[in-house]
């Protein structure tokens, strides 16, 4: 690795009433890993979107191979070979993989769009990251995962010199990490220079040649990827953090959440268990095996062919949200800008989503009633924020799965289902949030986590689930697992195979 293929120097840029970049320096040598840290809010959002054109700095300037350059607009850094696969996904729902992968620059043949060499490029693009999937199929239709690899297959398209990688990893499996790591090393190999944005601490070491630290929208550091942890810790948040699963467990009560016989077919099948008071029961497996289905099927949001779930001993009619919501039981999903807010609201709106109905009376809505509600979660959560009226989008993705979270705490639910809670949070904020979950269990209430990250299923669960392929494969205390013992599970071939 010789010489610097691009240069950040002073970069700033504000908002209204936020100063997001104070004069951040980076430097990417050809052919290195370097590593972007920072918690939510840093300011490592604000900096990728300057290098990939999205937004313009307000001081500062860019250099590619020693030369000053002007990156206007996404075209202008596509010319400048910089390719960026944000965290929230660019993909178009409705169009096919193969069309997804060819947006903006279809092979054409005689005047019309080659469908045939385009689906046989995608092909060859989804074998370099080895996913197996039909380029006809409908992006819309597949899982997180897939998402994220397609994603991944789109920028590879460009042939970019440098490529951001925001939280790349943050919904795939140890499995599918491990491919895209042998994907990130070749093309360093090959001479791309790479970005590399981890709340994944343990991943650095792993891929990482150097790190640059950013906090309150500055550059702290720049350190070896073999920094200790601590060290990288210290250096986000300006203080070391002691315990980064502080599970604080107590004696269970009576079940809140009981779930016998679910079934959906060719999804999920037979699958029972119980959440009871007090308690944290997190669920793992791979991709795939079932889990968001079954928190959805529970919470109404999905209908189910078959089973009952039960709340706080009132039993919910199939795929009825509001039933369940009156019932007390509040569902944090995994896409949180898609499904959990609406990102053109307020915080005090988005906060007081799930209390609408209720704080509603002759078609008024007692705005001050919700407003002081929300900013009395919202000082309880220590949201990041320039007032109770700021667009949830401009938030950082920490705050705003703080503000998703919030808005179940305002409505006073009993059994909170956390999907991916933790998902594209810094390290600080992930604290914070298990905080949170103590609180909640400590006050009585019940907690579903469902989560792709081992440590933090083994480290805040007071019980394990295991799924595979759809079924419920087993049960372990927390206490005693391994992530051998669970991945043992989630890999093990279940009687009958996959659900029909």
């Amino acid at each position: 690795m010789t010489g610097d293929i691009l240069r950040a120097e002073g970069l700033r840029k504000q908002f209204p009433g936020v100063l997001a970049l104070d004069g951040v320096d980076l430097s990417l040598r050809a052919g290195e890993v370097h590593v972007l840290l920072g918690e939510n809010g840093a300011g490592k959002s604000t900096l990728i979107k300057i290098l990939s054109g999205a937004y313009h700095p307000d001081g500062g300037r860019v250099l590619m191979d020693g030369r000053p350059v002007r990156i206007r607009s996404a075209g202008d850094a596509r010319a400048l070979g910089i390719a960026t696969i944000y965290q929230e996904f660019n993909l178009v729902p409705q169009l096919t993989v193969a069309e997804n992968l060819a947006l903006g620059r279809p092979p054409r043949r005689f005047g019309l769009v080659d469908r045939a060499r385009m689906e046989r490029d995608a092909t060859d693009l989804l074998a370099r990251v080895d996913v197996r999937v039909d380029p006809r199929t409908p992006v819309g239709r597949l899982g997180i995962a897939r998402m994220q690899m397609v994603e991944i297959a789109k920028a590879l398209a460009l042939d970019a010199r440098i490529l951001i990688m925001d939280e790349p990893t943050a919904v795939l499996t140890t499995g599918e990490v491990e491919k895209l790591f042998a994907i990130v090393r070749q093309l360093r190999d090959e001479g791309v220079s790479i970005v590399f944005i981890t709340h994944h601490l343990e991943e650095i070491p792993e891929i990482g040649d150097r790190v640059t630290v950013l906090r309150d929208g500055r550059s702290v550091a720049e350190v070896p990827a073999s920094a200790p942890h601590d060290e990288l810790v210290r250096l986000m948040v300006g203080r070391p953090i002691d315990q980064q699963y502080p599970r604080q467990r107590s004696r269970p009560g009576e079940p809140l959440l009981k779930v016998k016989g679910l079934t959906r077919r060719g999804v999920f099948a037979d699958v029972s268990f119980e959440v009871r008071a007090g308690e944290v029961v997190g669920v793992a497996g791979l991709v795939g095996a079932g889990r968001t289905e079954v928190a959805r099927a529970v919470f109404g949001a999905d209908h189910y062919d078959a089973g009952e779930v039960t709340v706080n001993g009132r039993r919910l009619p199939p795929g009825d949200v509001h039933a369940a919501m009156e019932a007390g039981l509040g569902l944090v999903p995994e896409d949180r800008k898609g499904q959990g807010l609406v990102l053109g609201a307020a915080v005090d709106e988005n906060l007081g989503l799930v209390t609408l109905r209720a704080a509603t009376r002759a078609g008024f809505v007692d705005r001050k009633g919700q407003r002081t509600a929300a900013a009395k979660v919202a000082g309880q959560l220590g949201i990041r924020m320039a007032g109770l009226d700021q667009e949830v989008r401009t938030l950082s993705g920490g705050n705003q799965q703080k503000v998703v979270i919030g808005k179940w705490l305002v409505a006073g639910a009993r059994v909170l289902i956390l999907d991916e809670p933790t998902r594209g949070v810094d390290v600080g904020a992930r604290v914070e949030i298990y905080q949170l979950v103590n609180e909640l269990t400590a006050a009585g209430d019940a907690v579903l986590m469902i989560s792709s990250d081992l440590p933090e299923v083994l480290g805040m669960s007071d019980r394990i689930l295991v799924m595979a392929r759809g079924r419920l494969v087993g049960e372990l205390p927390a206490v005693e697992a391994t992530q051998d013992d669970v991945m043992a599970m989630a890999v093990s071939e279940v009687e009958g195979g996959r659900v029909q």
